[in-house]
Order: structure tokens, then C-alpha cells, then sequence
């Protein structure tokens, strides 16, 4: 069979049974980019040769169900969405990006900061006070900041997409509920542990009082790393605390459904989310636990699922930047994320930032970070960069509910398979080598033969 290193190509052989009219739908991205999301030809099904590895699908083992693969809609991203584009372009740009018909690629979750970000142009919570004040009834609450770009771009998603999951994240509370009255770092003073957990509530509050619908939050953006502007410090001990004796109880008292979830940070620390729910007190009301892979291996989230399967797991950030490669992140993120995750049992996959100017920003000084790549860059126009392909791949044709089934992995052939709620079956390979791949794929008594060009990635749909 004629293999092409630079695109995908369908197997021509088929069985005396089958139609002219391919029988599986594929997508692809090629890592050189002659194919971005592009719907080839397709494939039939076939008698399989003896010599191709084989991906064989079951789907009798079932695992995780999915809630949805997204990005960060961060303060600057609403920001270039809402003031940057004209309504007609704004339209047709949140249309591409969560609709699902043609070439639209169907983002089904979407992280938000609970106050301000890295990726905000400045720091703000919901409670600013002057220097040496506090307000620990909440009276100055308010989601002001918020109203200006990114409510407004969220109830225009919302119109698109009413069941779009939305996980809210905090990067810091209010800087006088913290022990060095600063944005960056410090730790939550324990006086204020029941005030903070009310600002939690009153946020969730005031979004379903815009028409928002805050799925899940996490308690803070990467408890272990300080050096973000805004950022703090909180220990798996302080997280456990914090949901059993004053979290917890102010969501069951004010009625709010919200998800609680621990950790949301890097891999290299499993034993943190452990240790909390490990507090049996803490965990009753806790749904999961968050990761990001700046550091460790991704396995550590079968780790987690392993000491508590009964609560979930999610992965809600990667980033990246204008210093790697098209093809180097698609094969990696596609590799560790989009099958490494949800093959260990993630129920979503984000990738960082939505979108930014051509100069990556916005970002807070003295800490922010300046070289996020989003998926998007709005400038003069807008073009799509590697994290949207990354995404696209997974988030058009993995709907929420879709469940993970098994599969095995062959051949430098990275992979994993899913049947989503009208019962097809989705695999998505990414070729980690740079030699193309032939290969067959067999769920139960159906089987078909394809390629894949070197660091590129084939959605597969029948």
C-alpha cells in the first residue's frame, strides 16, 4: 500500500460487501500542516493483511464517562473576544468554536478565573479593600470586573451552547485574607477560612444570577506554586480543613450543587489530592481532584483513581508556547493529554489559554506569564494555533457523555477510543515517530486499514 509521509491515506481494499461510500469518517492534523483538521476521503471496512499492527477496541470494558475537552476562558481572552472583534466576527468566531456542524469544533468545557488570573491585565478579586481593611461579611462583594468582557462572552457561548461545563478557578482570594496582604503567595489566615468559604457561594451566586452555571470549582489555581501574580500557598492539610469544616457545610447550607475540587496542579505530587481524601470528613463532599503536567508523568492520575475510585478526575491545564514546534506539541500534548489523560481516567481535557495578541498578552506584572501562546491569536486577525488543533481533534466528535472503552497501543501508535451517547465509536491516533505508520484498527467484526503521516493525529469515526 502507497504511503504518504505528508497526509493521511485510505486503504483501497475492501470487501466484495462493501460500498464505494467510505463507512469510516476521519479527520486530520499533520504535523507539517498540510492537513489541519481536514476531513479526508475516509475509509472502508475490510479484510485485515497479517502484517499491520493492530489497535483492537473492545467495548465491553468500559471506563470513565466524559464531561468535555476545552480551554481557559481567561480574563484577557474574553477581553480580545469582546473589544476586538466586530459582533458579526465575534459571532461567527464563538459559532467555529462551539458548535459542532462542519468544520466548527464543538468545546464542551470552558475554565474561568474566580477573580483575576496570570491572564488579566491586573489584579482584582471580589472584595478589594483599601490597605489595612477587611469586609468578612462580604458587604463590598462584587463581580464587576467580570461583566465587562467575560460574562458577556459567556452568555453569547451559553446561547450556542446551553450545556456547556464551566469550572471556575481562583489564583487568590482577597489579599486581606491572606498572611503577607499580597497578591503573590502567602496562605489563607485562618480567620478567615469561614469568610472565604462564603465568598465561594456568594460567586456562585452572583453567576447563576447572570444566567451562569458554575459546574465545578477547584479551591485554588496550583496550591504549591507561589510565584504566579496572583498566586498563595495552601497544603493538602489546609485544603482538607478548609472543604470539612467550612466549604462543605456553606455549600450544603445555601443549597449550591456545585462540584468541589482539590488539588489542580502538577502530576509530580499524587500523594497531595490523596492525602485529602484520604480526611473521610472532607471527602464526602468533595467530587475530584485536578492536575496540570508541568512536572511528573501522567500516570500519577491512575494513582489517585486507584487509592479512591470513587471520585473523579480531571485535567485542567497545559500550555503552550511560541518557543516549541507545531508538530513537537501536537505529537506531545496529543500523546500525554488527549489519550494520556483520559486513558487515565480524566473526564475532561483542557489545554491553557483561549486566546491572546500576537504579543501574548495580557498578563499581570511580576509574575504573569509572557509567553502563553492561546489558541487563538486576535489580532489584526485571527488565526488558529497548535492548541486549537490539539483540542479540535478530541472536542468535535467526543461529545460529553461519550465513554472511554478499551484499547491497545501498537507501534509508536498512541491512541484511545470512546463511544459516544448515539453510539459511535470515535478512536484518536497520533503517530509518535517521525517514519509514517500503516496500521489497522479491529472493533469486534468490523476492521479497516489507514496510515498516519509522522507527528500527525487521525480522529477516526464509525
Amino acid at each position: 500500500m502507497l504511503l504518504l509521509a505528508t497526509a493521511f491515506v485510505a486503504c483501497e481494499k475492501k470487501t466484495e460487501s462493501t460500498s464505494a461510500e467510505a463507512e469510516v469518517e476521519s479527520w486530520i492534523t499533520t504535523g507539517d500542516k498540510s492537513a489541519l483538521l481536514k476531513k479526508t476521503a475516509g475509509v472502508s471496512f475490510t479484510t485485515l493483511a497479517d502484517s499491520l499492527p493492530v489497535i483492537d477496541i473492545d467495548t465491553a470494558q468500559q471506563f470513565q464517562t466524559i464531561d468535555g475537552f476545552g480551554y481557559s476562558l481567561t480574563g484577557g481572552s474574553a477581553y480580545h473576544i469582546n473589544q476586538k472583534l466586530t459582533a458579526p466576527q465575534r459571532e461567527a468566531l464563538l459559532k467555529e468554536l462551539f458548535l459542532t456542524n462542519g468544520n466548527n469544533i464543538g468545546i464542551s468545557y470552558l475554565r474561568v478565573s474566580i477573580g483575576a488570573s496570570d491572564l488579566d491585565d491586573h489584579v482584582f478579586s471580589y472584595a478589594d479593600m483599601p490597605a489595612g481593611k477587611t469586609d468578612k461579611a462580604l458587604e463590598n462583594f462584587t463581580i464587576a470586573e467580570d461583566k465587562k468582557n467575560l460574562v458577556p462572552v459567556l452568555k453569547e457561548i451559553l446561547k450556542l451552547n446551553p450545556d456547556i461545563k464551566i469550572m471556575g478557578s481562583p489564583w487568590s482570594p482577597p489579599v486581606w485574607m491572606k498572611t503577607n496582604n499580597s497578591p503573590k503567595g502567602g496562605s489563607l489566615k485562618p480567620e478567615f477560612y469561614e469568610t472565604y468559604a462564603n465568598y465561594f457561594v456568594k460567586y456562585i451566586q452572583a453567576m447563576a444570577a447572570e444566567g451562569i452555571t458554575i459546574d465545578a470549582i477547584t479551591l485554588q489555581n496550583e496550591p504549591e506554586h507561589p510565584g504566579n501574580k496572583p498566586s498563595m500557598l495552601m497544603t493538602a492539610e489546609e485544603q482538607a480543613l478548609f472543604v470539612k469544616k467550612h466549604l462543605g457545610p456553606a455549600f450544603e447550607k445555601a443549597g449550591i450543587k456545585t462540584k468541589i475540587v482539590v488539588y489542580d496542579h502538577n502530576c509530580d505530587h499524587p500523594n497531595y489530592p490523596i492525602t485529602v481524601l484520604n480526611d473521610a470528613e472532607a471527602k464526602k463532599y468533595i467530587d475530584g481532584s485536578a492536575f496540570h503536567l508541568y512536572l511528573g508523568e501522567i500516570s500519577a492520575l491512575s494513582k489517585v483513581h486507584e487509592a479512591h475510585p470513587d471520585r473523579n478526575i480531571y485535567f485542567t491545564e497545559q500550555w503552550t508556547s511560541p518557543k516549541g514546534t507545531f508538530d513537537g506539541d501536537l505529537r506531545w500534548h496529543t500523546k500525554e493529554l488527549i489519550v494520556g489523560a483520559t486513558r487515565n481516567w480524566s473526564r475532561t481535557v483542557l489545554e491553557w489559554n483561549l486566546a491572546a495578541d500576537p504579543e501574548f498578552n495580557p498578563h499581570t506584572d511580576e509574575g504573569g506569564c509572557t509567553m502563553c501562546m492561546g489558541a487563538l491569536t486576535i489580532g489584526d486577525s485571527v488565526s488558529r494555533n497548535v492548541s486549537y488543533y490539539i483540542i479540535a481533534q478530541a472536542s468535535k466528535f467526543v461529545r460529553p457523555g461519550s465513554v472511554r472503552i478499551a484499547s491497545n497501543i501498537v507501534d509508536a501508535l498512541h491512541n484511545v477510543a470512546f463511544i459516544t451517547p448515539d453510539g459511535k465509536k470515535v478512536l484518536i491516533v497520533v503517530n509518535d515517530s517521525d517514519v509514517p505508520k500503516e496500521f489497522a484498527v479491529r472493533a469486534h467484526d468490523k476492521s479497516f486499514e489507514t496510515s498516519l503521516a509522522a507527528s500527525s493525529v487521525g480522529t477516526f469515526i464509525w
